[in-house]
């Protein structure tokens, strides 16, 4: 017997329903923070207590419009990582946390991840969350107050999840 819960698979229709959901807040993160140099990072635990990370570093332009990932491998494992946390059952807490590449000093802001949705994490959480840790050479981020992410009803679905 094993010492670790296990995960239970979610259906093809739920993953499909993240997937969609997934997209959309991407895009809303995009748009949310605009031209420049980001890192988006996520940590999750997963419910058999296990945590897992994904890492990407992107470029924005909004005029005229483009999205470049460094690493498109490392992209798409973000992503997927993403779509298990959005739809949830394998997940019991996720952060998104976005860095921005700015002077003096780099930007961040963050979202918890629940109810299928992008929620924006409290400015205190956040500055405990992204403070380096002592006798480690890092860079101290600037937290601001991330944006509320509008969403759209799933098409599939009869009301969106609040």
């Amino acid at each position: 017997m094993s010492a670790r819960p296990e995960l239970t698979h979610p259906g093809d229709d739920a993953i499909a329903a993240a997937m969609s959901r997934t997209l959309t807040a991407l895009s809303a993160v995009f748009q949310a923070l605009g031209d420049g140099e980001h890192t988006l990072n996520l940590v999750a635990e997963r419910t058999d207590n296990a945590f897992v990370t994904g890492r990407t570093d992107l470029s924005i332009g909004m005029k005229p419009l483009r999205l470049a990932v460094l690493d498109e491998d490392e992209f798409c494992a973000f992503r997927m990582l993403l779509v298990f946390a959005v739809e949830g059952s394998t997940m019991r807490s996720a952060v998104l946390i976005a860095t921005t590449a700015a002077e003096p000093n780099p930007r961040a802001c963050g979202w918890s991840v629940g109810d299928g949705w992008l929620h924006p994490m409290d400015t205190d959480d956040l500055q405990a969350a992204v403070i380096p840790c002592p006798d480690v050479a890092a860079v101290e981020r600037e937290v601001y107050p991330a944006p509320v992410l509008i969403q759209l009803p799933d098409s599939d679905e009869e009301a969106p999840h609040a």
